[in-house]
């Protein structure tokens, strides 16, 4: 037995098919960025909202079999599925096997089984014994009824909300948030009824015909102080009038106080929720913009014209500068975006992102752009650089590209010195004042161009001029006429917007 164990935990640990499904499955379950879970949330909540309006129907209301089959039989199974999918996916039972049979050949002693079974299967119990894995398993029970008493557990699906309902969640999370001061006030609330309900049933017990055990009294402190005032037991003597009092005036600090303990526990999450609400939009795109600092650099990038279409966030640690942004009208969020953390809330699998580190100091760029390499190879990082000293540093943390705005600005103004001509040829084109503009056509899998020569694009006919090709990032200035266009190269060229809209339309070469 031992050894067939052993043999088949080695065989699912070689497996990559079923560590494939099991990490994908377990993605789909917990991980909220991933894009097949809002699709698994829309599904249990339909099924829970669903299976608890055919239990308040069927109160009065015979249903029809199949909806039956659909509430007892179909929507138990899903929640079963689910339960064993959380169960199966919480732990390795195979990973602790081998790991105890490697641990055990490197010793040189016998390989217990135990152990590792012991480990994993206790991984396993204390994941079902959580409150979410109670409610799960309770959701089920509602499939047995030919026990009519299991009927009542179908109010348990409602709480499966909590789990995939966010705003719940969220509310849920603000309160636990305020655990303490809930806590305290939930036990001076204890306190006082239960005071109250002994010094009531004390007092009215004799005199009082609706006060005839100390439940009666409890449950008049407990109508009482919630100020509901029902009016099925009232206080017959003075004495018992002047505690209804006091209890009424209790109950209402105690509303007052509770209420004050959640608006404040609101109003301190509600810039997070709202942030994160902003992530959450941003990561549904395909490609996105990154831009960490919000300083001169930044303002100049965002007031070039087409800015409006990208997708994009601004992220600075100084509050002032994010409340600036807002005002001129970007989407901005105040976190600092050279902790891992900050960074790896945005959806680097599926997505493609562009970082642009513009923050004040170098130390702060190559600590962003060393956070985002760490996360994916694939986020392409475009950083800011103080001086050509630095660049080396950057290139070693893995940034795609630099800017060296203060040697640009010392050469445009040595060009402007000693070439004026050449220098408002050059500004004219790079600030949009010219009727020329230099302008990117990416070369996609599927485009015409591919295999063709650069004298088959005939340029001149479309009054265009090629400046380069960039190819696997090496950048080809002025290539022969004889150059094969191949998949994925950009083409860098320069000529009139009607000129290039006309060759991107003729050759379906960008992307």
């Amino acid at each position: 037995m031992r050894q067939i164990l052993l043999s088949f935990a080695l065989f699912l640990h070689a497996s990559k098919r079923y560590i494939s499904i099991k990490h994908s499955v377990h993605d789909i379950l917990t991980n909220s960025n991933n894009p097949h879970k809002k699709y698994l949330d829309l599904t249990i909540i339909f099924l829970v909202v669903t299976s608890v309006t055919i239990l308040v129907y069927e109160v009065k209301n015979p249903i029809p079999v199949w909806l039956h089959f659909y509430d007892t039989y179909f929507v138990s199974f899903v929640f079963a599925i689910e339960y064993f999918l959380r169960i199966w996916t919480h732990s390795s039972l195979s990973g602790d096997i081998i790991k105890e049979h490697n641990d055990a050949r490197y010793l040189q002693r016998d390989f217990s089984l135990w152990e590792p079974l012991k480990t994993g299967l206790a991984e396993k119990l204390q994941y079902i014994v959580t409150p979410a894995a109670i409610i799960d398993l309770l959701s089920i029970l509602p499939a047995f009824r030919s026990l009519r008493i299991l009927r009542i557990f179908v109010l348990f699906r409602i709480f499966k909300l909590l789990r995939y309902a966010k705003s719940i969640r969220q509310f849920m999370e603000v309160l636990s948030n305020k655990k303490f001061e809930l806590l305290t006030l939930l036990f001076l609330l204890f306190f006082i009824v239960m005071v109250s309900g002994i010094a009531m049933y004390v007092l009215e017990e004799k005199v009082n015909p609706d006060v005839e055990s100390l439940f009666d009294a409890i449950y008049w402190a407990v109508v009482t102080i919630s100020t509901v005032g029902y009016g099925d037991i009232s206080p017959m003597t003075t004495e018992g009038r002047t505690l209804s009092a006091v209890i009424i005036i209790s109950g209402i600090a105690m509303i007052s106080f509770s209420t004050s303990v959640i608006v404040s526990a609101f109003s301190e999450k509600l810039s997070e929720l709202k942030e994160n609400r902003i992530i959450e939009q941003i990561n549904k795109h395909k490609s996105f913009l990154l831009i960490c600092g919000y300083g001169q650099m930044a303002k100049m990038f965002l007031r070039q014209d087409g800015t409006e279409r990208l997708n994009y966030i601004i992220l600075d640690n100084n509050f002032e500068k994010i409340e600036q942004a807002r005002k001129d009208g970007y989407i901005a969020i105040h976190d600092d975006a050279s902790r891992f953390d900050t960074l790896n809330k945005f959806n680097a699998k599926h997505a493609k992102i562009t970082l642009l580190c513009l923050a004040d100091n170098d130390v702060e760029n190559i600590y962003i752009t060393l956070n985002a390499k760490s996360i994916s190879d694939k986020i392409k990082v475009i950083a800011r650089v103080s001086s050509s000293a630095m660049m080396s540093k950057f290139e070693f943390a893995g940034v795609d590209h630099v800017l060296l705005p203060n040697m640009a600005a010392n050469t445009m103004v040595h060009a402007a010195v000693t070439q004026p001509v050449m220098y408002k040829a050059i500004n004219a084109i790079l600030n949009g004042k010219s009727i020329a503009r230099i302008d990117e056509i990416h070369v996609n899998d599927h485009a015409a161009l591919i295999g063709k020569t650069i004298e088959a694009l005939n340029l001149k006919n479309s009054k265009l001029l090629l400046i380069g090709i960039e190819r696997e990032r090496e950048f080809m200035f002025n290539p022969p006429m004889h150059t094969y266009i191949e998949s994925h190269d950009i083409l860098i060229v320069m000529g009139r917007q009607i000129s290039l809209d006309y060759f991107k339309t003729l050759h379906g070469g960008n992307v």
